[in-house]
């Protein structure tokens, strides 16, 4: 219960955020697909293995000056996460996997995002960096897992390409940068930073 009312309430704040940014004048309203492609960490004995995974993004972005803007986020993706010894312990021949374990998951995250973009004629090539929180949220049903909370910098850089007045296509790569979430209860963390790539394609709507 407490973990579906944290995720209501990270998505509620969330859409909360992009609507504020909404309604300011010459905003930018788009949603994209993306790829979300994580490196695998180690540390305190754990190697710990990130599914790659689709995942989708909602932006609000408002260029309050010809070269300079800012933009409020919100992203979902499959989190999938492997935890194992880095060092397996010794197990009875024939037991299958030792020392493994699987927690299948969602993330959510919300960042703010400071913007740099230069119009020319009906292209705007822009680059972005800033920071919000991830949401690790384990599926139901699973024992021994846990909700984790970690702050995530990101920076990115893409093109929107205007293909009619108020509309046209966002191409751009987000990185993102945190700490390796700690799902499991069996297991700590690797408690290593660790990078998400996320290559993307949307469109835009401009108000």
């Amino acid at each position: 219960m407490r973990t579906k009312w944290m995720q209501r309430a990270f998505l509620v704040i969330g859409l909360a955020a992009l609507a504020s940014l909404a309604a300011h004048a010459q905003a930018d309203v788009a949603a994209s697909l993306y790829g979300a492609f994580s490196g695998t960490t180690t540390g305190n004995n754990i190697t710990q293995s990130p599914s790659n995974a689709a995942g989708g993004l909602l932006e609000v972005r408002h260029i309050a000056h010809p070269w300079f803007g800012y933009e409020g986020t919100y992203a979902f993706n499959r989190a999938n996460q492997t935890y194992r010894f880095t060092i397996p312990p010794l197990c009875p021949a024939g037991t299958g996997p030792c020392g493994l374990q699987a927690v299948s998951a969602n993330a959510h995250e919300v960042t703010g995002d400071w913007v740099a973009s230069l119009k020319i004629s009906n292209l705007r090539p822009f680059a972005l960096a800033g920071g919000g929180i991830l949401l690790d949220v384990p599926s139901s049903g699973q024992s021994s897992t846990s909700t984790t909370t970690k702050p995530v910098f990101v920076y990115g850089a893409g093109l929107d390409w205007g293909l009619l007045p108020h509309i046209g296509v966002r191409l751009q790569y987000r990185g993102n940068l945190y700490k390796a979430p700690d799902l499991t209860n069996l297991f700590t963390s690797s408690n290593a930073f660790t990078h998400t790539a996320e290559p993307m394609i949307g469109v835009y709507f401009r108000l």
